[in-house]
């Protein structure tokens, strides 16, 4: 399957790329939005945290590397300001925040991003570099932490049987493969089975790799970098995300450019939960 970017028609539209630009990918994945902004004539600075994602990049992008029109780092984008400021990129026009697990991640990677894999390890790092995986958190924190996490990450109404199952199961084997899990969701729950696995799966990699935290720190960073006319692109695909950047934009006094959020109407799956808001100052 190739690689296709969310919204990347309206992406392009609404951060206005101009011919010679700074553009900050947050999130550059396989690159997809990036080729997009380097096709208009946009310099672009990719920050990616995944090293199978980054060590990929580096060779599909070599040429544009030593053209020096892109730069990819390997890092978290919560520390974007930082990286810009390394790479003496800034202040910038534009910068996306693309929040997606991408197809390779949930394909390829090993690491259980889908709950379709039943026999690959649970363990949700975006990055290699992060000590606890998944199966960890399940395997050590107390029946509280376990309902605390579920009830912050995931607005998970009926979580308790599913936690109460995990705590019950794991003293008699370890959780260790994303079948693990399933069988306890499937034991437990008997309607809307495919969105509770949804539910689930998102507050275990909210927590694994701390993605809400890293959100607040990318924003912040984010304006902190951004030309006066910037603008900032964020494409978020749960209602935690898309109310931590809404809550960011009003307490920054900062105005978007859309009332609503911007969705897809392709039909296509991956774009179906996706939301675009745009901002600026």
């Amino acid at each position: 399957m190739s690689h296709q970017p969310v919204l990347l028609k309206e992406v392009i539209y609404y951060l206005e790329i101009k011919k010679e630009g700074f553009y900050v990918d947050a999130t550059f994945g396989l690159g997809g939005h990036s080729e997009a902004i380097l096709k208009l004539g946009g310099r672009v600075l990719g920050i990616e945290w995944d090293e199978q994602q980054y060590q990929k990049s580096k060779i599909k992008y070599q040429k544009e590397i030593n053209k020096k029109r892109l730069i990819i780092v390997n890092d978290n984008f919560s520390n974007i300001e930082l990286i810009a400021k390394q790479n003496n990129f800034h202040p910038v026009d534009g910068i996306l925040f693309d929040l997606g697990v991408s197809m390779d991640q949930i394909s390829k990677s090993d690491r259980g991003f889908s709950f379709k894999k039943l026999n690959e390890p649970l363990d949700l790092r975006i990055s290699e570099k992060i000590k606890m995986k998944a199966a960890d958190y399940l395997n050590q924190l107390s029946k509280e932490e376990l309902y605390e996490i579920f009830a912050k990450n995931a607005e998970l109404v009926n979580f308790k049987p599913i936690v109460d199952e995990i705590v019950a199961r794991r003293k008699f084997k370890p959780i260790e493969t994303v079948g693990d899990l399933v069988s306890i969701v499937d034991d437990k729950i008997t309607q809307e089975k495919e969105k509770i696995y949804h539910q689930v799966w998102q507050a275990l990699r909210i927590l694994v790799n701390d993605e809400l935290e890293n959100l607040k720190k990318g924003l912040k960073g984010g304006k902190n970098i951004l030309k006066k006319d910037g603008r900032i692109a964020v494409i978020t695909f749960h209602s935690l995300e898309d109310r931590l950047v809404k809550n960011f934009v009003i307490k920054n006094h900062l105005s978007f450019l859309t009332k609503k959020p911007i969705i897809s109407f392709s039909k296509k799956l991956f774009e179906r939960s996706a939301k675009l808001r745009v901002f600026t100052f």
